[in-house]
């Protein structure tokens, strides 16, 4: 096999794998529902790639789960009884917006805790340098320079 015929061999099997892995494109009515469909799975989160958008998630679960949204939104569901129905089967870690529950307050809260208690002991340690170096005052030098 000479080195054209090699080449033309690998650049078709380049051509067939990257057309294996094309995402189906989904019929939208019009670009409204394209666009509520881009953001409702840009608030959703993969339920296997923690930190990726369903939108962003090439997983296999992730492309379920853009086609169960997009078969929601045909039905004529809301984007809240969608959010609501991936929550039911999911709970809220698919939400990128948790909502504010007894069991999710040191989720939203523990940030500014964190932040209040950093603040204080840096002015403490601000406060307690001040006074050791009023109190103990270094002797002039007379030397020169």
């Amino acid at each position: 096999m000479n080195m054209r015929q090699w080449l033309i061999a690998s650049l078709s099997l380049c051509l067939w794998a990257s057309s294996a892995l094309a995402i189906d494109p989904l019929p939208f009515r019009d670009a409204a529902e394209e666009d509520r469909f881009r953001a409702l799975t840009a608030e959703l989160r993969c339920v296997m790639c923690q930190n990726q958008s369903l939108a962003d998630s090439n997983a296999m679960i992730a492309g379920d789960l853009r086609k169960e949204v997009f078969e929601l939104m045909q039905a004529g569901k809301s984007d809240d009884e969608i959010k609501s129905f991936l929550t039911e089967r999911y709970t809220d870690f698919v939400l990128y917006d948790p909502p504010l529950q007894s069991k999710t307050w040191l989720l939203w809260f523990s940030p500014v805790v964190i932040l209040l208690a950093g603040s204080i002991v840096v002015a403490l340690i601000v406060r307690r340098r001040a006074a050791d170096a009023s109190a103990s005052p270094v002797p002039p030098n007379d030397e020169e320079w």
